[in-house]
């Protein structure tokens, strides 16, 4: 196999930013006169985009609440998006190496597109990826493939020369669906359950670049 470009998540894989979610998520539930919730239980419904997240986290409301709730959130999260968040360590470093070997990159996030070039300006790596994806660029979001073949289609490379990387059973799911191979990230938020079905397991950015340098030998 010949790896022409990574595709990435983005909260879970290569930003830590549940800290900043759940902030946002107890802002909400504040304004709902909710008691707050801890970051363990945040982790466990993110991944599947904003209103899937405020749906889970605001149960019994009316979707007109949902969403005014919505919109409360996003901006919320847009004012304090990296407050806490924070690139998880070793990850700028097998950006740039990857950058170095002529490796195209894209992330495919289910957050919103504005939102994720957002954070990844401020952290300072949006320059390293050719594109952002988020759960808001194409009518269906990840586990459909549809974000991963559209994006492996405008760089110009085919499905089979790509590897989808990510920490949950979307990212999973939509490699297995477009026929992408997967490298799932045990550091980030999903279970070892849900990312059972990879092609293969990184447990450290430094394991992720070595598994995908064994292929560009």
């Amino acid at each position: 196999m010949t790896i022409r470009a990574v595709l990435f998540d983005l909260d879970g894989t290569l930003v830590d930013s549940l800290e900043d979610l759940t902030d946002a998520v107890n802002y909400i539930r504040n304004a709902f006169s909710l008691v707050p919730l801890t970051t363990d239980a945040v982790r466990l419904k993110v991944g599947k985009g904003a209103r899937h997240l405020i749906q889970q986290t605001l149960p019994d409301i009316s979707s007109f609440e949902i969403d005014r709730a919505l919109g409360m959130f996003l901006e919320f999260n847009k004012q304090h998006i990296a407050d806490k968040s924070r690139l998880y360590p070793g990850i700028a470093e097998i950006l740039r190496e990857l950058a170095a070997r002529d490796i195209k990159m894209a992330v495919i996030s289910n957050k919103n597109e504005d939102l994720s070039a957002l954070i990844m300006r401020i952290l300072g790596i949006h320059d390293l990826f050719e594109i952002v994806c988020g759960g808001n660029s194409y009518p269906e979001r990840k586990p459909s493939p549809l974000p991963l073949l559209k994006v492996a289609e405008k760089l110009h490379i085919a499905p089979d020369e790509c590897v989808m990387v990510g920490d949950s059973i979307n990212d999973i799911q939509a490699g297995i669906l477009a026929k992408i191979t997967s490298i799932a990230c045990t550091w980030g938020y999903g279970s070892s359950e849900e990312l059972a079905g990879a092609d293969a397991f990184a447990s450290s950015p430094q394991e992720l670049l070595a598994v995908i340098a064994a292929d560009l030998q």
